[in-house]
């Protein structure tokens, strides 16, 4: 039974360094795309300017000068918004956030909210704020997660906070966009009948759910329902205790730390990773903005 677990736990570190080194090596694409881009964007706007001084001297010898931006701003019948930029603010912005999200090529199905920042506490409202924005772009699943398990020991605090930022940020229109918690095995949790679902997690949620996967499998092999040759990457999805979500498609991590921090390590394997500063008062243009940078990238799932 011992040489049983050290194949099985042999066969899974040699399945995540295969898959470390996959990501590792979309990574350094990802950062050298974004790179180019950022140094082409910048001579592109270098170039604007340079060619509109240039401009501006030769009609000065002509007698002629061009014409200055209005203080209160081009008239709105001037203006064209870009295809994969915010829509024009709308009366309410529950209506603008729906519109930013149809303008996306792509959009996640599950996004993971990480924070890494040492603090404390993390601010429950504006990680509440968060989550309600996915929702109302369109966003169907949406993880929480902190490496020191303070979400998910105040599940309901969370939960709490959710459904008032629900209130404050939707309004009337908030029925539409009911959220069911995930998190079932805790009594206080609000489950209402909808299409959209958040889950809280710590780290027990991740390497210990290998562990505990590997041990199943065991389980198994001993009881002769399964032989040792079956483990691949199907069936070790189907030992993990997902509660029906889908791999994470997109994960927004805050902080300074260059790492997830135990976060579903066996689930991102093909995840987009977006880092932001801090989820401190963050802005809803900071938080569209990663969701354009996802929609741009080219996922080319290991081919």
């Amino acid at each position: 039974m011992t040489r049983l677990y050290e194949l099985v736990w042999r066969e899974l570190q040699a399945q995540l360094c295969l898959y470390r080194a996959l990501i590792s090596r979309l990574r350094l694409h990802r950062a050298l795309t974004s790179g180019l881009r950022l140094c082409f964007g910048t001579w592109n706007w270098i170039w604007r300017r340079c060619y509109r001084a240039a401009s501006a001297a030769v009609l000065a010898l002509l007698g002629f000068t061009l014409r200055k931006r209005p203080a209160g701003g081009w008239p709105r019948r001037f203006l064209r918004w870009p295809r994969g930029g915010p829509a024009p603010a709308a009366a309410h912005p529950r209506l603008r956030w729906r519109a930013d999200g149809r303008t996306l090529e792509k959009l996640p199905v599950h996004m993971g909210l990480v924070v890494t920042e040492e603090q404390p506490e993390p601010s429950f409202s504006d990680v509440a704020r968060l989550v309600v924005w996915c929702v109302a772009v369109g966003i169907s699943y949406v993880s929480v997660y902190d490496h020191q398990g303070i979400f998910k020991r105040n599940n309901s605090r969370l939960m709490d906070e959710i459904l008032k930022q629900q209130q404050e940020l939707l309004g009337l229109d908030c029925s539409k966009y009911s959220t069911e918690f995930a998190n079932s095995n805790e009594k206080d949790d609000q489950v209402l009948n909808c299409h959209r679902a958040v889950k809280v997690l710590s780290p027990e949620d991740g390497k210990a759910d290998i562990v505990r996967a590997a041990q199943d499998f065991c389980q198994f092999v001993a009881k002769q329902q399964k032989r040792s040759t079956d483990l691949d990457v199907d069936m070790l999805d189907s030992l993990l205790s997902t509660n029906g979500f889908p791999d994470p498609d997109l994960v927004l991590k805050f902080g300074p730390v260059d790492s997830t921090l135990g976060f579903l390590p066996w689930q991102i394997r093909l995840t987009e990773i977006v880092s932001l500063p801090s989820h401190l008062n963050i802005s809803y243009e900071d938080f569209f903005s990663a969701l354009r940078q996802y929609a741009a990238c080219e996922q080319r799932l290991g081919k």
